[in-house]
C-alpha cells in the first residue's frame, strides 16, 4: 500500500522535484573496458562483504516502492548480467505491490542466454549500450572483441518481448563519430530505439574534456545529412532525459540525451542506489548517504524510508558541470550505476 494520511510522501527535494525512478547498481564489475569509462586494467572492485546481498537489494527496493512512491526500477551496473542473483531479484521486484516498471541497462554480453529468463521473471524492457556496429571500432572502444555477442543479445531481447529495446550510444571524436547515421539505420531496420548520449565527466581516469566531447548539436547535424528529423512534441517528454526526434516523418524516433549542453536537472525524477547501499541524489553528486549500515543494524522499513527522505532533501538544483569549480564525482560511472 502507498503511504497515506499525514505521512510525508515520496522522495522530495527542496526544489519541488520528486524522485520516482530508482536506478539500482547490482555490481561495479564489468566485462568490457570502454575507453570513456575505465582503464584497460580495470578498477579495484568492491569486496563482497561491502556489496548488498540479494535480500538486502530487494528489501531496499521494497522500501522505495511501498513507502516512497517509487514506481520505476532500473537495474544497472557495472554490468548487471554479472550478478548471479539477477533473475531472482527481478522476479521478487516485479511481485511487489504496487508493481513497479522494471528495466535493465546492460552491455548485452550474455543477454542472449538470459533474455527469456528475465522476461519470464517479469522484466519489462532493456537498454543495451552499443556505440558502433563495426567490429574493429568496437574492439578499439571496448578493448574486447564481443560485438557479435551484443548483437545476439539485442536480437534475443526483442524475441523475448523485452520491448521497446533501446540502444544507448556514445560518440567519441576521432573514433566512432563518423558512424552515427550508420548506427541509426541499423536500429531503424531492426525496430530498436536509438539514443545518443553526450559523453559525461564520469570516467575513472578523469580525462573528460568539454572541448573534445561530441555535442547534441553536432549529433543532430551528422544525422540530418542522411535523415529527415523533426522534434516530437516537447509536452510529451516529461522527465525523460532524451529529446526525441521523428525520423522521416515517423513513427520511428531517435533520441539525444544532452546532459552536458542541454541539462534537464529541473525535471529530474531519479535517485540512485549503489551496489554497496549508498544513496546518490544525483549522478554527479560528490556526497552519498549510507543506507547499508542502518539496514544491517536492524532499522525497520519506516526508519529506512525516513533516512532516504533526508538523503534526498539536500539535492542541489543542478549538476554544475558548467561551473568552473565543477569536480567530477569520486566514483566513476561503473561504480555509480546509470
Amino acid at each position: 500500500m502507498r503511504a497515506t494520511g499525514t505521512t510525508p510522501l515520496g522522495l522530495a527535494d527542496a526544489y519541488g522535484r520528486v524522485a520516482t525512478d530508482l536506478r539500482v547498481s547490482l555490481t561495479d564489475r564489468c566485462n568490457l573496458r570502454c575507453t570513456y569509462c575505465m582503464p584497460e586494467e580495470g578498477l579495484d572492485w568492491l569486496a563482497k562483504p561491502e556489496l548488498l546481498t540479494d535480500d538486502e537489494v530487494v528489501r531496499l527496493v521494497s522500501v522505495a516502492v511501498t513507502h516512497l512512491n517509487v514506481d520505476e526500477i532500473r537495474f544497472t551496473g557495472g554490468e548487471p548480467l554479472l550478478r548471479r542473483g539477477l533473475v531472482d531479484i527481478v522476479a521478487r521486484t516485479t511481485q511487489l505491490n504496487p508493481r513497479p516498471q522494471v528495466s535493465l541497462t546492460t552491455n548485452g554480453i550474455g543477454l542472449a542466454r538470459q533474455a527469456q529468463a528475465l522476461r519470464d521473471a517479469g522484466l519489462d524492457r532493456v537498454n543495451v549500450s552499443l556505440d558502433t556496429i563495426r567490429q574493429e571500432t568496437f574492439l578499439q572502444l571496448t578493448r574486447r572483441d564481443r560485438l557479435k555477442d551484443v548483437v545476439a543479445g539485442l536480437e534475443a531481447a526483442q524475441q523475448a518481448g523485452l520491448t521497446p529495446v533501446k540502444v544507448n550510444a556514445v560518440l567519441m571524436r576521432g573514433v566512432n563519430d563518423g558512424e552515427a547515421a550508420e548506427l541509426l539505420q541499423f536500429c531503424l531496420d531492426r525496430g530498436y530505439e536509438l539514443r545518443f548520449i553526450e559523453q559525461m565527466p564520469l570516467d575513472a581516469q578523469h580525462g573528460w574534456s568539454r572541448d573534445t566531447m561530441i555535442t547534441a548539436d553536432e549529433i543532430l547535424e551528422m544525422l540530418s545529412e542522411r535523415f529527415e528529423l523533426a522534434p516530437t512534441d516537447a509536452a510529451t517528454r516529461g522527465s525523460a532525459p532524451a529529446e526525441s526526434f521523428t525520423v522521416r516523418g515517423g513513427p520511428q524516433t531517435v533520441g539525444i540525451i544532452a546532459s552536458v549542453t542541454r541539462p534537464f536537472c529541473g525535471d529530474c525524477d531519479r535517485v540512485r542506489l549503489t551496489a554497496d547501499g549508498q544513496v546518490r541524489d544525483c549522478l554527479f553528486a560528490r556526497k552519498e548517504s549510507d543506507l547499508r549500515t542502518a539496514l544491517r543494524a536492524g532499522a525497520d522499513d519506516k526508519e529506512l524510508a525516513e533516512s532516504w527522505r533526508r538523503a534526498m532533501a539536500g539535492k542541489l538544483p543542478g549538476h554544475g558541470i558548467a561551473d568552473p569549480a565543477f569536480l567530477q564525482p569520486v566514483r566513476p560511472m561503473s561504480a555509480i550505476g546509470g
